[in-house]
């Protein structure tokens, strides 16, 4: 991810209000978002690695439904193909979009203002509901992993009051500040690895490597395995949401996806590889939270123990920093007059009440879901998030070629669209493969976000609640259409 000046040939930045080519009206090149007028301090380079690795991975619990599903050999595949599919790409678009607008609202703002603020609403939509049903997941693998160990966490009243205890717990982190919340997910991220490291080392003696090449073609359970490497390495562009509250973000964003890309890859690779490797193959065991029995069977019940740990906290980290995003989005959003300016408010500690609490709750209802079947929904509404995003990255690098991007993937309008093509065509694909009841429920969502539109412009429009725009905020125009407000 070399970051490439603007060498191509393109027009001059105009000013506002200045005509270029016909094509469009101008951009204000040097926006002054709101998030810049509090005095809380930002996120810096080595926080801002951990909470993209949170955002989209967290380490290599939630994995082993890949071998289950499909065997080592395609599963280990899937860990170095996909990324190079879905993960570079999507990163890259996140680097060159984020710095282009270092804002909170991250891909709505991008989908504005390329398709206008409608469009931009459903992108918000799509992208929050996923995100919050993406959240719901990681109380119940905490649980998943400390149930060996505590049976009661299994069910019951005893599972569901672990859950709202600790969403209340992890809620009250993020309502304490952003900073807090990137240095909690560096200690966090270095306690998650650290047990695979060791337990790669002790498996080495053990290791024998035809086991990796088991493969049975016909026996793949192809819906599994696409969602579950796709819900392990998507979420690229989550940070984009939290670009106002980082420190010189076009300077940190692109080299800090860089650095968090590695951090993914070789932290899903490296403990696949050394478990499938040391320890004899059954299919049906490699469910979410088996390797704390791989660990168990390599070093003993004391590794064991780390890895439930380590998942503990793992889930913990991937939490606070997915409703972070989450949060600021829905700032972001208010910011833009998209949403009653009360969810723009932030606390004394600079953190968006309203946003967390809306998050939270999000959470807590979706929670009775099983592990499944949360993943297949968000995917779903994440796919449709996606592909507006790809439109919204073609479509200015054509109407705003001259628009200053502090990075730029170093290809040009056409090389753009080229690269959004292997991605879309994976989108089609796992959208094809959802079933019934998750298409069904996903498009009910979707169809919500049509109507929910209109229902809050009609609100704006009866003053029935209060809207605000932040004037400093960048604005692209198009003769005749205005495609940010």
């Amino acid at each position: 991810m070399q970051k490439a000046r603007d060498t191509e040939s393109t027009p001059i930045p105009t000013e506002m209000g200045a005509h270029n080519n016909g094509d469009y009206i101008g951009i204000n090149i040097t926006p002054s978002p709101p998030s810049n007028h509090h005095t809380h301090r930002k996120v810096s380079m080595i926080p801002l690695i951990f909470l993209i690795f949170y955002e989209v991975s967290g380490g290599p619990f939630g994995i082993e439904d890949s071998v289950g599903a499909a065997g080592p050999l395609v599963a280990l595949a899937g860990f170095l193909l996909f990324p190079l599919i879905w993960s570079v790409p999507e990163a890259l678009i996140t680097a060159e979009m984020g710095t282009m607008f270092p804002e909170n609202g991250g891909y709505v703002v991008w989908v504005s203002s390329a398709l206008g603020p409608f469009w931009g609403f459903q992108q918000g939509w799509m992208k929050w509901l996923s995100g919050v049903i993406d959240n719901a997941l990681y109380p119940l693998l905490f649980l998943d992993y400390l149930k060996s160990g505590i049976p009661a966490l299994g069910g019951g009243l005893p599972r569901v009051m672990a859950v709202i205890a600790l969403t209340i717990f992890l809620t009250y982190i993020n309502y304490r500040g952003l900073t807090i919340v990137g240095w909690v997910a560096v200690v966090l991220g270095v306690f998650s690895v650290l047990p695979f490291v060791v337990m790669g080392l002790i498996s080495i003696p053990k290791l024998e490597p035809k086991r990796w090449l088991v493969a049975d073609i016909h026996n793949v359970d192809w819906n599994l395995y696409l969602n579950t490497l796709f819900w392990n390495l998507n979420y690229w562009d989550s940070i984009s949401t939290l670009a106002g509250e980082v420190e010189s973000p076009k300077r940190n964003l692109p080299r800090a996806l860089f650095f968090a890309l590695l951090l993914v890859v070789v932290g899903y690779f490296f403990p696949l590889l050394t478990s499938t490797g040391a320890i004899p193959l059954d299919r049906e065991l490699w469910t979410d939270g088996y390797f704390s029995d791989v660990a168990k069977i390599i070093g003993g019940a004391w590794l064991s123990w780390w890895i439930q740990g380590a998942a503990a906290v793992s889930n913990m980290g991937m939490f606070v920093a997915e409703m972070s995003g989450d949060s600021f989005q829905l700032l972001g959003m208010a910011e833009r007059g998209m949403l009653p300016e009360v969810f723009a408010k932030r606390s004394r500690y600079g953190t968006p009440v309203v946003g967390i609490l809306f998050s939270a709750s999000g959470v807590v209802l979706l929670s009775w879901l099983s592990f499944q079947e949360i993943v297949a929904a968000e995917n779903f509404l994440y796919c449709f998030g996606m592909i507006l995003e790809f439109i919204a990255f073609v479509r200015l690098r054509v109407v705003a070629p001259g628009v200053a991007r502090p990075y730029r993937i170093p290809v040009g309008t056409w090389g753009a669209a080229a690269m959004c093509v292997p991605p879309t065509v994976l989108i089609c694909v796992v959208l094809g493969l959802s079933s019934l009841k998750v298409m069904g429920v996903s498009l009910v969502a979707v169809a919500l976000g049509l109507v929910l539109q209109p229902c809050i412009k009609h609100c704006e429009k009866k003053k029935w609640l209060r809207f605000s725009t932040i004037s400093s905020l960048p604005d692209i125009h198009r003769e005749n259409e205005t495609l940010i407000q």
